[in-house]
């Protein structure tokens, strides 16, 4: 099998990210983006997705983390797309309902070529530690536009911002975990019926 790696290297006068990936990892890390909570939530990608991840990110966090979050999930998204390849035999689909404590997430992801990002997230608080919590959202359309991924995001229930945010990556990581996964029954078949994806 042909390995499913890629790094990716975003240079602007805002940020300076260099992203490399390993789709069959065993969820190793090495993560450095200036903002400790957005590092917690890239681990949770890696671990629960069993991908080896390594971000190295320098952005403008003196004026606010909008930047460097958003940035981040461009890049990250053109490693996957690079990583994938013509996605012969992956399963495509995939998706997982993930909960932590009193919170609850489901997230389904197509890798269809098509990007979209459904998301309904309703934070309990604006930041968690020192990360905006609507950055959430510019992660993931980030990392849709450059994966060519269709992304539904749903917080189901939760009180806690903490609890909801993990929740929302945790439940990412299974779906991309679920869909990245080459399917025995269909070896070098790209899966859908356009014959392209």
């Amino acid at each position: 099998m042909t390995a499913r790696t890629a790094e990716v290297s975003r240079n602007t006068a805002e940020t300076r990210i260099t992203v490399k990936v390993n789709l069959d990892g065993t969820g190793q890390s090495k993560l450095s983006t200036g903002i400790g909570f957005f590092d917690h939530m890239l681990d949770q990608i890696a671990r629960h997705g069993l991908i080896d991840l390594e971000i190295h990110a320098e952005g403008d966090l003196h004026i606010d983390g909008h930047h460097t979050v958003e940035d981040v999930g461009i890049t990250l998204g053109q490693a996957f797309a690079k990583a994938v390849g013509d996605k012969k035999g992956i399963r495509r689909y995939g998706h997982a309902y993930v909960p932590l404590d009193e919170a609850l997430s489901r997230v389904v992801v197509d890798f269809s070529g098509r990007p979209g990002l459904v998301m309904h997230v309703p934070f309990k608080s604006g930041m968690i530690g020192e990360f905006d919590s609507q950055l959430a959202f510019e992660f993931f359309q980030g990392f849709v536009n450059h994966a060519g991924v269709t992304l539904h995001i749903d917080n189901l229930r939760g009180e806690n911002a903490h609890h909801q945010a993990e929740t929302v990556f945790k439940a990412f990581a299974r779906a991309l975990r679920a869909a990245l996964e080459l399917d025995p029954r269909s070896v070098g078949v790209i899966p859908s019926t356009k014959g392209s994806l």
